[in-house]
């Protein structure tokens, strides 16, 4: 609806677009010195946010881009609510907590209605807390033994940028495990390599950015069973699980990565991602209380007792965590079941479509992992790269992530498309459809950059 038609009554005589805002720049470096009707000024920002991608089409993002009407009216209605003040808003809180009970339970937590957690404004947030509870209980382990705690270290495979953040904001060693040959991910294998008595913890990624696989967390905790045998290093497992938490337990349950496996202590996730919130909620969920150190957790009064709270963050809206708990009410478990399994078809789908238009050789093709597909391009001159592909479809709106993958396999240039809930099969045959007329673009008119291939 365009804002103009919400007019109020005694306007109706004039025009926005005669308003002497509308043929003049909007003020970028300071204020103005008058004030201007609000739908004058929300019309005039609405037409520059048009010069934005079409949220829907960006196949880019891991986020939610579609959401129920019932959801914006709950947003709506928390717009006011600072959820950090659980005294005033006491339901809110208590909404919190019921989320992250569910998902304890969904995690396979054997102490779910018991364990602590919180929400957080997204995963990376949830990832720094989980950080920084392994680095307070290594240390304390350490100083109660009477050994050195100076120099900690996080092993991990290509990860997010939250997780170098972490390291360096939190004065902690980073050992990102060098992807070799066909690797996808971390190697289990390599891990003695990488771990020594300073490590704090290995983060295993159920959803690697880069390539959408499953790290394999249960190969990961066996691997440092043996190691603790031998050396006897006890290494928790973290589970970045900013995405992959919202899928596997809905059309993967076979595959042990969560609490059923004991070295597992905490489990971050993404509710604005496939957890189809509404973006700035994420969840972090530890086995039990005796994973949280206790010097990290402050208390406030809540309904007369204490409630406790431990994050980075501090004043934020409470709509997403209202709405978090709505749709695992209102979808419940057969619901994001139907909803994901949908994704993952769809993308086997284009999988297919993509590998049958001759120039392409799937890198991932939406089995056991993400709902997603990536590709490269085959050995030769094509003509164009997949950047040059990636800039030929955003003509027509579709926004696709093209990169080289991290470290020593920068050479494989790859090109991702995320299948998330509101893309319909129709909308994803658009897509195939503008990727074969974008091939017949570059067979006649050659792209002016050298391509680059699965080198």
């Amino acid at each position: 609806m365009a804002l103009h038609s919400i007019k109020p009554a005694q306007d109706l005589t004039e025009d926005i677009y005669d308003d002497p805002i509308s043929v003049a720049h909007l003020s970028k470096f300071i204020m103005p010195a008058t004030s201007t009707p609000p739908h004058v000024i929300a019309q005039m920002i609405t037409d520059e946010l048009m010069l934005d991608g079409n949220a829907k089409q960006n196949f880019a993002t891991f986020c939610s881009t579609w959401l129920e009407p019932e959801i914006h009216q709950l947003m709506d209605l928390c717009i006011d609510k600072n959820m950090i003040d659980k005294d005033e808003y006491p339901q809110t809180a208590e909404l919190e907590a019921r989320c992250v009970h569910m998902l304890a339970a969904l995690w396979n937590n054997p102490k779910a209605g018991t364990t602590l957690g919180c929400s957080t404004t997204g995963s990376s947030e949830a990832a720094m807390l989980g950080g920084l509870a392994m680095k307070w209980r290594w240390r304390k382990a350490r100083e109660a033994a009477g050994l050195n705690a100076q120099k900690p270290n996080l092993v991990c495979g290509p990860v997010q940028i939250c997780w170098h953040k972490f390291a360096r904001y939190f004065d902690v060693e980073l050992r990102e495990m060098q992807l070799e040959g066909n690797e996808v991910g971390m190697n289990p294998d390599k891990l003695q390599q990488y771990v020594d008595e300073n490590t704090i913890g290995v983060v295993a990624t159920l959803g690697v950015t880069y390539t959408c696989v499953y790290e394999p967390v249960k190969a990961i905790c066996e691997t440092l069973d043996q190691i603790q045998k031998a050396r006897g290093w006890d290494i928790p497992v973290h589970v970045d699980g900013a995405s992959g938490g919202f899928v596997a337990p809905f059309v993967q349950p076979e595959i042990e990565w969560d609490f059923r496996l004991e070295r597992v202590k905490s489990i971050n996730a993404s509710g604005h991602k496939f957890g189809l919130a509404p973006l700035g909620v994420g969840w972090v969920v530890w086995r039990s209380k005796e994973e949280l150190p206790e010097e990290l957790i402050f208390t406030v009064d809540y309904l007369g007792g204490n409630m406790p709270t431990f994050t980075l963050n501090f004043s934020r809206p409470g709509g997403q965590i209202v709405s978090q708990y709505f749709l695992l009410l209102r979808l419940g478990f057969e619901g994001y079941r139907k909803i994901h399994q949908s994704c993952m078809n769809t993308a086997q789908w284009m999988a297919k479509e993509i590998a049958g238009m001759g120039p392409f050789e799937l890198f991932y093709d939406g089995k056991g992992g993400l709902p997603a597909l990536s590709y490269t391009l085959k050995q030769g001159d094509h003509g164009f790269s997949l950047y040059d592909l990636s800039d030929r479809l955003r003509m027509r709106g579709w926004q696709i992530a093209s990169y080289p993958l991290p470290e020593r396999r920068q050479h494989t240039v790859i090109q991702r498309i995320m299948v998330r809930h509101g893309l319909s099969k129709d909308l994803a045959s658009l897509l195939i459809r503008d990727i074969k007329s974008a091939l017949a673009f570059f067979k006649n008119t050659p792209a002016s950059r050298p391509s680059f291939s699965h080198g």
